[in-house]
């Protein structure tokens, strides 16, 4: 096991802590991040967008003129999909575009976006982040003393934290349950309490 300097908001050190290796030091397989990251990407989509076909267009069925004689091309009705104001040839249904991903391809994707993070030294433990009252300054603060400018913060249910944190522009704070691979690759560093370190450890093993 790695250890890992344990901070306080203060970036003071404040002790240890033991990482577990096959999470956060695990051979990074960049073929699972592309795998995650569609998967979650598919499943946010709303799949709303609808269209008319020519059965669902309001109007008459009337043939437009006769089909022979005429020396023009064969028409239909004014629903036909060649006309405008007709109905869509093929066009998109409402849809589901969620897919079941493999339980362990999404464990070891993350474990992975974890390693990475740690390999790249973009990696923070900290002791705490309780905070007395909800106060975005102090988040500004921490950022600052830290030298951050993008993180994602990962605490055990912290509302006070996670309403002081979501106004600020490359800050992202979730609850351990919320931990995700796309997110953990979309900011450049990951900030995690000691408490967050063992939930995760214990979700991931």
């Amino acid at each position: 096991m790695a250890k890992k300097d344990v901070f306080d908001m203060a970036k003071k050190k404040v002790g240890e802590i033991d990482l577990a290796d096959e999470i956060f030091a695990a051979p990074i397989k960049e073929h699972l991040f592309w795998e995650a990251v569609r998967w979650q990407q598919a499943g946010s989509r709303s799949g709303t967008a609808s269209t008319k076909g020519r059965a669902e267009i309001r109007g008459s069925t009337r043939k437009l003129f006769r089909q022979k004689g005429t020396g023009r091309a064969r028409r239909g009705s004014m629903k036909s999909p060649l006309l405008r104001g007709g109905g869509i040839a093929f066009g998109p249904k409402p849809r589901d575009f969620s897919y079941t991903l493999p339980k362990k391809v999404r464990r070891k994707a993350l474990a992975c976006a974890l390693s990475r993070r740690s390999e790249e030294n973009a990696l923070f433990v900290l002791d705490s982040m309780e905070m007395p009252e909800i106060k975005t300054r102090r988040v500004q603060e921490f950022m600052s003393t830290f030298g951050l400018t993008s993180a994602l913060i990962i605490d055990q249910d912290n509302r006070a934290l996670t309403l002081s944190g979501r106004n600020i522009k490359g800050v992202t704070v979730l609850p351990v349950q919320g931990l995700n691979v796309l997110d953990v690759l979309k900011h450049d560093n990951l900030v995690l309490t000691r408490q967050a370190v063992e939930a995760i450890e214990g979700r991931l093993k």
